[in-house]
C-alpha cells in the first residue's frame, strides 16, 4: 500500500480514489458492555459537493442500536454519508487515523449529487441562520474542494467545525449565511480524534454569534432541528425537524478514501434528516439554541443522525484557542515534506503519531556506497516543488535516517516528521537505487490541514 510520508493514501483495490464523503456504513455492532449503541457509521461531514467529484454514498448495514432511555431500534440497509465530497485526481489526500499525508493515486468521478434529499428539505429560518456560516475547502493535492458548515463563536470571527469539514484543505474560504460576507480563514487547531476543529477568519468584526445552550439538559423526545450547507450548495441553509432518538452514543465510522476510521463517544442522536454538507452545522433545541454539531448521518431504513454536544465540543475549542497541543489537539498546520511512500517496503506499516509532512530544503549530498538492500521508508513518489524534491529525492529512494535517527518503516518516518512544525530545518538521509547513501537538510514547510 502506497502512503504518504506514512500514511495511507486511501486507493480502493483497483488503485482508484472514491468519493471521500463515502465513509460507508458496515453492521452495525451493540456495545453492551456500555449500554450504548455501537455502529460502523460513514462521517456526514457533510458533504459537499465537491468540485472534482462529488457525492456521498454508502453500504447497506443492520444491526440493533440501544438507545438510552428510549425503545431498541433496528436500522437496515442503512446509507451513511460523509461529509464532504473529496475526490481527486493526482496527489490524493490520505489519513491512516495516526498521522497525515498526500500521496499519489488515481482520481475516481462521479456526477450525483453530495445528498439525495436535499432538494426537499425546509429552509432555515432568519434566527436559524445567525451565527451559521458556509465553509469550502480547497484540497489542492487532491485536485478537489470540500464542502460544510461551522458556528461563529467571537464576533471577531473565530469558527467552530467538525476536524473533518476542513482535513486536508490548503485554503478555506468562508461565508456569513445572513450576510454573504466572505472572508479568508486559518485553522487555529484540530481535535481528529473528537472531530473538532477551530478557524479565525481574516479581518473580521462585528459578527453575530451563534445562539448556544450549555445546560446539559438534552433529553429524548426533545424536539430538534439539523441546519446546514446541505449538498454545499450555499445560500440559505436546510433545516431538518426532527427529535432526539437517544444520548451518549458511541459510533465508529469506516475508514475510506481520505477519511480515517474514527470512533466517536457521547453523541446525540437524532431522527433528523442530516444531509451531507450539514457537517460543523448547528443541532437546535426548540428555543433555536445550539445544542450540538452535526457531524454523522445514517440513511436507508430508520434514519438516524448523530451530533457532537456543544458542551464538549466548546471545551476542546477552549483547548485549542489557549494553544494547549496534546496527544489529540494539534495547533495550527503541521510541517510539510512531500513524499510518498510505500508502506509495504519497509520492515512494517505500523502507524505514525502526527503529520509527516516536510518544507521545502536546500542542502547538500554526499555519495557513499551503501548495501543491496536497504531498510527504510521507500518513496513512491515526490510532489512537484516540495521540500523533499528541492533536496534531490526521487521516486525509488530510500529514506533512511531523519536527524540522525534510523528510519525502517513508512510509520517511522510519520512519527519523526510529525514531531516537527512548519519551519523546522532537518537533516534526510536516503539511499537512492544504485546504492549510493546522500543527506540533505530541508527546512519544512507547512502542510495541509490535519
Amino acid at each position: 500500500m502506497d502512503t504518504v510520508d506514512g500514511v495511507p493514501t486511501g486507493t480502493n483495490d483497483e488503485g482508484a480514489q472514491p468519493p471521500a464523503d463515502a465513509r460507508l456504513n458496515a453492521a452495525a455492532q451493540p456495545d453492551r458492555r456500555r449500554h450504548r449503541s455501537r455502529r460502523v457509521i460513514v462521517l456526514s461531514t457533510a458533504v459537499a459537493a465537491t468540485a472534482a467529484v462529488g457525492a456521498a454514498f454508502g453500504l447497506a448495514a443492520g444491526g440493533a442500536a440501544n438507545a438510552a432511555g428510549a425503545s431498541t431500534s433496528t436500522a437496515s440497509s442503512a446509507s451513511i454519508h460523509a461529509v464532504f465530497g473529496r475526490s481527486s485526481s493526482g496527489y490524493g489526500y490520505g489519513s491512516g487515523g495516526y498521522g497525515y499525508g498526500y500521496g499519489s493515486g488515481s482520481g475516481g468521478s462521479s456526477s450525483s449529487s453530495a445528498s439525495s434529499g436535499s432538494s426537499a428539505l425546509a429552509s432555515a429560518t432568519a434566527a436559524q441562520e445567525v451565527g451559521v456560516v458556509d465553509i469550502t475547502s480547497q484540497l489542492t493535492y487532491d485536485q478537489a474542494e470540500s464542502a460544510g458548515t461551522g458556528l461563529v463563536l467571537t464576533s471577531n470571527g473565530e469558527i467552530l467545525t467538525n476536524n473533518h469539514v476542513v482535513e486536508g484543505a490548503t485554503s478555506i474560504s468562508v461565508t456569513v449565511v445572513a450576510t454573504g460576507a466572505q472572508y479568508t480563514a486559518t485553522v487555529v487547531g484540530t481535535d481528529a480524534t473528537d472531530d473538532i476543529a477551530v478557524l479565525q477568519l481574516g479581518n473580521a468584526s462585528g459578527l453575530s454569534t451563534a445562539t448556544l445552550d450549555t445546560a446539559s439538559d438534552a433529553s429524548v423526545g426533545e424536539a430538534v432541528t439539523g441546519v446546514g450547507n446541505a449538498g454545499g450548495t450555499g445560500g440559505t441553509p436546510s433545516a431538518s425537524p426532527g427529535t432526539i432518538t437517544a444520548l451518549d452514543q458511541t459510533i465508529t465510522t469506516q475508514a475510506e478514501q481520505t477519511a480515517a476510521s474514527e470512533t466517536l463517544n457521547g453523541l446525540i442522536e437524532t431522527d433528523a434528516d442530516i444531509q451531507a454538507g450539514d457537517s460543523g452545522g448547528p443541532l437546535f433545541n426548540s428555543a433555536d439554541q445550539v445544542i450540538g454539531i452535526d457531524t454523522a448521518a445514517e440513511q436507508g431504513g430508520a434514519i438516524a443522525g448523530y451530533a457532537i454536544p456543544i458542551e464538549p465540543a466548546l471545551t476542546i475549542a477552549g483547548q485549542i484557542e489557549s494553544g494547549r497541543s496534546s496527544s489529540t489537539v494539534t495547533i495550527g498546520y503541521p510541517a510539510f515534506l512531500g513524499v510518498e511512500v510505500d508502506s509495504a517496503a519497509g520492515a512494517s506499516s505500523g502507524s505514525g503519531d502526527g503529520s509527516a509532512f516536510g518544507g521545502f530544503g536546500s542542502g547538500s549530498s554526499t555519495g557513499d556506497t551503501a548495501g543491496a538492500a536497504t531498510s527504510g521508508a521507500t518513496i513512491a513518489g515526490v510532489i512537484d516543488g516540495s521540500p523533499a524534491a528541492a533536496a534531490g529525492l526521487t521516486t525509488g529512494d530510500t529514506i533512511t535516517a531523519v536527524n540522525g535517527t534510523a528510519i525502517d518503516s513508512a510509520s517511522a518516518l510519520t512519527a519523526a516528521l510529525g514531531a516537527h512544525a512548519p519551519g523546522d530545518s532537518v537533516s534526510v538521509t536516503w539511499t537512492d537505487a544504485s546504492g549510493a547513501s546522500h543527506t540533505a537538510t530541508v527546512t519544512l514547510a507547512q502542510g495541509p490541514a490535519a
